[in-house]
């Protein structure tokens, strides 16, 4: 029976004293083990919180700077354009020929800015289906062609990438 008894008694402490495990015990050391998860996952938490602002925060300036300087890249393109007009101005007895010649290269500048920054003509040829969501018809007018057709174009218009800036002005076929 003593082997029984020596069984049922728990191992001895580093210091040799016998040490029972008690419910009471087991309770405390899984509250403890609780509250050290507890801590740390409330730790990991307010990590994740303050890293979520931090990245909301850098959205908003990032998105703040976009606006700001959304027509950085378009004015640097457009910047010689007005040096060549510039220095135009400042030609002492310019001829129809050189002030031709200039307005011709300023174009040419202001036509690859235009280019450099997806800004594309709206020019839609004679005959063409008139098509709303590009072009405004200011006029029906009797024509050779089929109804709704572009008969003449007033004005140019644009569009930056696929947005409509304005639209082509035009003057319509009017039905037979």
């Amino acid at each position: 029976m003593q082997d029984q008894a020596s069984q049922d008694m728990s191992p001895p402490n580093a210091d040799g004293a016998e040490h029972a495990v008690t419910p009471e015990s087991a309770l405390e050391q899984q509250l403890t083990e609780t509250q050290a998860k507890l801590s740390e996952m409330h730790d990991a938490f307010m990590r994740a919180k303050a890293e979520g602002e931090n990245i909301r925060r850098r959205a908003q300036e990032d998105i703040s700077k976009a606006h700001k300087f959304a027509v950085e890249s378009f004015a640097e393109a457009m910047l010689p354009v007005r040096d060549s007009l510039e220095m135009a101005l400042k030609v002492d007895n310019p001829t129809i020929e050189s002030l031709k010649e200039g307005v011709e290269m300023t174009l040419k500048q202001m036509a690859s800015a235009f280019e450099r920054n997806k800004l594309v003509e709206v020019l839609p040829a004679v005959g063409d289906k008139l098509d709303p969501m590009k072009h405004q018809a200011v006029a029906v007018v009797p024509a050779d062609q089929e109804a709704n057709t572009v008969v003449t174009v007033l004005q140019k218009g644009y569009m930056i990438a696929d947005r409509l800036l304005r639209p082509a002005i035009v003057t319509a076929a009017q039905a037979k």
